[in-house]
């Protein structure tokens, strides 16, 4: 359950930060963002879809974030309605001002007393680093930013403003991440990509010289790996949001605003386009493209390029969403279709043996003088 806010706010307060319009008792407090089933007399929540209009007649909730058509519908034990052309949108900004004013004040610079931070390294104001981080030499960090404990930083990092870096992060030497990243607990930036030449004698390592480049906005989820490129360097664009242990090979490019959720493998120097989808456990071939605005639904294998927008699935290979519905749906009734087709060969057969069988009695009848 979301914690509530020490003191409440009133409802139409938060109406100001959205802009959108009030219907209702603007001086309502509150003091916690809540989903519908658990909410109370001081929360706010949302509604998007007329299929969750039951559990919002049924919510004790203060105040909803709702469009113009649903408030209709909604009863006066609802105090208060804020009046959103897009409420999952609203909900998703009102998230992120709750989040800061539930977080824990900022004590300065923050930085702690077992953090080891080399002479040359450049902190902008209001900079925190925690216990057991490691700063090497010509790093930047941006005003704002907060380093949790235990990361690492290698040299010529550069780190933007307000960007949150969680526990046990490690950022290779030479990758520039944008303001405002969001990097969490455990994840590895700038790594080595997996590159070898065979031989005779074995496998020669291909030195990875390039690096990682990631844009404003950007968050990565826990446990991920993003390798720094070869020879170029491996770029991921502003707005990208990237789930939990996704691996993301050297060289590849993402562009702005993709979306990938968890598990998802991506193999080096594959280019994909701005405003992609990628589902869980997706798999991507190296070398290929996936063009702006496809979306590759889960556990799916991409295993050549994707030149129009659309929605793809499927593995052996990858179709059009409806195409691969009809092949999921034929390949559901191939059990039942193979026993027709053994009956059919049967009976085909069965009938076969007695038309030659006719065929032959007719033939010496005709024969027969005594016929």
């Amino acid at each position: 359950m979301a914690p509530r806010l020490a003191q409440p706010v009133p409802v139409g307060d938060l109406a100001r930060i959205l802009r959108v319009p009030i219907e209702g008792q603007a001086d309502l407090p509150i003091d916690r963002l809540a989903s519908l089933e658990s909410a109370d007399a001081r929360s706010i929540g949302f509604l998007s879809s007329r299929k969750h209009l039951k559990a919002a007649l049924d919510s004790s909730i203060g105040a909803l974030i709702v469009s113009a058509e649903l408030a209709r519908q909604l009863p006066a034990s609802c105090a208060a309605r804020l009046i959103s052309q897009d409420p999952y949108a609203d909900y998703a900004r009102l998230s992120s001002w709750f989040a800061k004013q539930l977080r824990p004040a900022s004590t300065g610079s923050g930085l702690h007393a077992q953090a080891v931070v080399h002479e040359g390294v450049i902190l902008g104001d209001a900079v925190s680093i925690g216990a057991a981080t490691v700063i090497e030499a010509d790093v930047r960090i941006g005003r704002g930013s907060r380093i949790g404990s235990g990361c690492a930083l290698g040299q010529g990092v550069e780190l933007g403003e307000d960007c949150v870096v969680h526990a046990s992060v490690v950022i290779y030497p030479g990758v520039r991440i944008g303001d405002r990243a969001l990097i969490h607990a455990g994840t590895v930036i700038g790594s080595d990509g997996f590159g070898f030449a065979p031989s005779r004698e074995g496998w020669i390592k291909i030195e990875q010289l390039g690096s990682v480049r990631i844009g404003d906005d950007v968050e990565i989820g826990a446990g991920c790996t993003i390798d720094r490129g070869a020879l170029d360097d491996t770029v991921i664009g502003s707005g990208v949001k990237i789930d939990n242990q996704v691996q993301i090979g050297h060289n590849v490019q993402i562009g702005e605003h993709t979306v990938i959720a968890g598990c998802v493998g991506i193999a080096g120097s594959a280019v994909i386009g701005a405003r992609c989808m990628i589902g869980g456990g997706v798999g991507v071939a190296g070398h290929l493209q996936i063009c702006d605005g496809a979306i590759i639904g889960g556990f799916s294998l991409v295993e050549r390029s994707v030149t129009e927008p659309g929605f793809y699935t499927g593995a052996w290979p990858l179709q059009g969403h409806a195409e691969w519905e009809r092949t999921a749906a034929t390949l559901k009734q191939l059990p039942r279709m193979r026993q027709r087709l053994r009956a059919l060969e049967s009976s085909s057969s069965s009938n076969f043996s007695e038309s030659s069988e006719s065929s032959e009695f007719s033939d010496s009848s005709s024969k027969d003088p005594q016929a």
